[in-house]
């Protein structure tokens, strides 16, 4: 009989999901045979794929997915939240507040993954030789991106590289691999989809719909993937199946995406954020005189998650909001429903909604980017600072507060003082739309600024894209050197989770992590510093090297297949509340 393929959110197993080829009766007409075929089949293959690659569940004590642990155990941000925000604070001190930590980036990736390998073994049934290459093109990337955040998250993963044949391949859990393993794999994926993915130039995402994956993306996300390797492997390359990728192909790539790819920086850097949308703009006064707004899709951004707004705290679709403009947004002090506080319209952040409250900025990077570039017009496009003289008593359930907090990732809400999302006043739909549940905006993952700075770090040339990224920000060129490119990256790209990679992959991070220690913080409404927790910032990672903990489910159920991390055996690592 022939193979079946079934979509859906089944789980495989304690580890992938088994959605994949079963021997059934063919009811349905669609089969191994003869799907994908058209454009629309292709489409909802696909779908499955990116579906489940962004699921983001902020609850049951599990913290989403990589970007917001690459945000917190960083330097730029605290842990933050409230006092019952454990495993928020844990996450940022290198600690774990419970056993499903980190559980929902394990299941989404191996969910993904598992869908993407059904897929790649349909695909070569499309007959249109571009669509194939594209939809091709698209799975390979989707794959080697999951695989990316779990070997920089976990690091000794399994490898899951085909659907099970049967019930007994899938009830075999796969052992852990080496790292380089990993990254071979995904070396292997992103260059073979470089090298087949059509040239599309970016037209205003006419051609390819808005986030969906480019060969630019895939481009881009290689020479990421070549940086973090050679730089925290300290290699000169990276393997990719039986082939490899040096610093020369690398540089073609960024080169060829420079010149090719349509895409380019937006003029004013406040247009890449919500908080610019042209239903709020005018009321703002930090965006009142910009001409161009945020828009859904633009041409600096050449990959980022999408999201829909019809939802609420009672639905069904409330993961598939922007859930990180809720976890990441300023918490409410006692203001009533979305008040706080700005200085330019003092007793409102309009048009900032409240949210947890978590990733409060750390004070070392705001006085960090203040003494080496004062002039910087990224600083307050990222960021807004409290006044001296705010109240800090109706804080009482805040943790690790700095009063400095981000503003690319928040709730955005509409004109006046309700609860509506801008997303229902510039789009229509439901005007009931909660501004904490109902976040539309995307997320961008990758970012032209980000193909320019790469670009000037292989080349060691500031004129290859820094310079670029500088001017934009209203400053002046600086030389190359290592220090200014990492301080440019740190600037321009600041709570994207790009830093945490960043770090590690310099080498910088236990120095960076011991300057979080002394930084003025309160805790529940009363003024203090921050303190090392457990063994402290630097002592986690030289235990774990950077690495975090298995979710101990997936340990179990391995039947010893997965054995727990360093520096993570029992309660090594556990956080139980502030010390």
């Amino acid at each position: 009989m022939k193979k079946i393929l079934l979509y859906g959110l089944t789980a495989m197993l304690a580890l992938t999901s088994c959605e994949d080829f079963l021997d059934s009766q063919n009811y349905t007409g669609k089969d191994s045979g003869n799907f994908p075929k058209t454009e629309t089949d292709v489409n909802q293959m696909i779908a499955s794929v990116y579906e489940a690659s962004f699921y983001q569940p902020f609850k049951n004590n599990d913290v989403g997915q990589y970007l917001t642990w690459a945000n917190l155990a960083s330097d730029d941000m605290y842990g933050g939240g409230g006092s019952d925000d454990k495993p928020t604070q844990a996450l940022d001190h290198f600690m774990f507040n419970n056993n499903t930590q980190m559980e929902s980036l394990w299941k989404a990736a191996y969910s993904a993954i598992a869908r993407a390998n059904s897929a790649l073994a349909a695909v070569d049934n499309v007959a249109d030789e571009a669509l194939r290459n594209q939809s091709k093109g698209e799975l390979l990337f989707m794959r080697a991106f999951n695989y990316f955040d779990l070997v920089k998250c976990f690091g000794y993963i399994p490898m899951v590289e085909k659907s099970p044949e049967n019930v007994q391949e899938a009830q075999t859990s796969p052992e852990q691999v080496q790292p380089e393993v990993v990254y071979s794999k995904i070396g292997e994926d992103l260059k073979e989809a470089w090298e087949i993915m059509p040239s599309y130039k970016y037209d205003g995402w006419q051609t390819l719909q808005y986030g969906k994956v480019s060969k630019w993306a895939a481009g881009a996300l290689l020479a990421r993937v070549y940086l973090f390797y050679t730089g925290f492997f300290k290699q000169t390359t990276l393997p990719a199946g039986e082939s490899s990728i040096d610093e020369a192909y690398v540089k073609k790539v960024l080169d060829d995406i420079v010149a090719n790819s349509g895409h380019e920086l937006l003029a004013d850097y406040r247009s890449l954020w919500p908080y610019a949308n042209s239903a709020t703009k005018a009321d703002y006064n930090y965006v009142a005189d910009l001409g161009e707004t945020w828009s859904e899709g633009n041409k600096e951004v050449l990959f980022a998650i999408n999201y829909l707004y019809l939802s609420d705290w009672s639905g069904t679709q409330l993961h598939q909001s922007n859930q990180y403009a809720l976890f990441f947004g300023i918490r409410n002090g006692g203001w009533g429903d979305g008040e706080c506080f700005l200085k330019d319209k003092p007793g409102s952040v309009y048009p900032f909604g409240t949210g947890w409250g978590c990733g409060p900025v750390t004070p070392n990077f705001y006085d960090d980017w203040k003494v080496a570039e004062p002039n910087d017009k990224r600083r307050d496009a990222s960021l807004f600072v409290f006044p001296d003289d705010f109240d800090w008593t109706n804080t009482a359930e805040w943790m690790e507060a700095t009063g400095i907090h981000q503003k690319k990732m928040c709730a955005v809400r509409s004109s006046g003082g309700d609860k509506m999302s801008f997303c229902a006043e510039l789009f229509g739909g439901d005007e009931s739309g909660h501004f904490q549940a109902s976040h539309c905006q995307s997320l961008p993952l990758i970012r032209f600024a980000d193909v320019l700075l790469m670009r000037s770090e292989l080349y060691q040339d500031a004129s290859k894209g820094m310079d670029q990224v500088r001017a934009r920000a209203g400053l002046s060129p600086k030389p190359y050197t290592l220090e200014n490119l990492q301080n440019e990256r740190r600037w321009e790209l600041a709570f994207e989770g790009y830093r945490w990679d960043d770090m590690r992959r310099w080498g910088i991070v236990e120095n960076c992590l011991a300057k979080q220690v002394g930084g003025k913080i309160y805790n529940n409404g009363k003024a203090t510093v921050m303190k090392e927790q457990g063994d402290g910032y630097v002592a986690r990672y030289k235990a774990t090297n950077g690495y975090y903990r298995i979710p101990q489910a997936q340990v179990d159920l391995s039947n010893g297949s997965i054995k727990q991390n360093a520096g993570w055996d029992g309660t090594t690592g556990y956080y139980s509340q502030w010390q």
